[in-house]
């Protein structure tokens, strides 16, 4: 397997990453198989996508860039939590909106989980 994934680092310090997607529809059968493990009869919801990459989808990415730590680094703080815009708790958890949370069994249905 391949993949092109790229970074961007500033004095030591990533600042931004991302890749190039697979857009190969025998790779990306290939990964669900073999990488992913996924058994065959839950791969039905990706039909869709492999469908799309047999028909020629072209290659796709992006670049996403951590705002946060990029002004961590010009205001010289000690951590991105000094100047993060929606500080979480050291457990992960937001205190603005209260998540993660718990979520109704009506909800769960909706992704076919229970």
């Amino acid at each position: 397997m391949s993949a092109q994934h790229y970074d961007l680092v500033l004095n030591g310090c990533e600042i931004a990453g991302g890749s190039i997607r697979i857009h190969d529809a025998a790779l990306q059968k290939m990964v669900f198989d073999r990488a992913l493990q996924i058994p065959t009869d839950r791969q039905q919801s990706f039909q869709h996508l492999l469908a799309a990459l047999r028909q020629g989808a072209p290659p796709h990415g992006g670049i996403a860039f951590g705002l946060d730590r990029l002004i961590a680094m010009m205001m010289g703080a000690e951590s991105i939590r000094d100047v993060i815009a929606f500080p979480k708790t050291g457990a992960g958890r937001d205190l603005m909106t209260g998540a993660p949370s718990v979520i109704t069994d009506e909800q769960k249905s909706v992704y076919h989980q229970s």
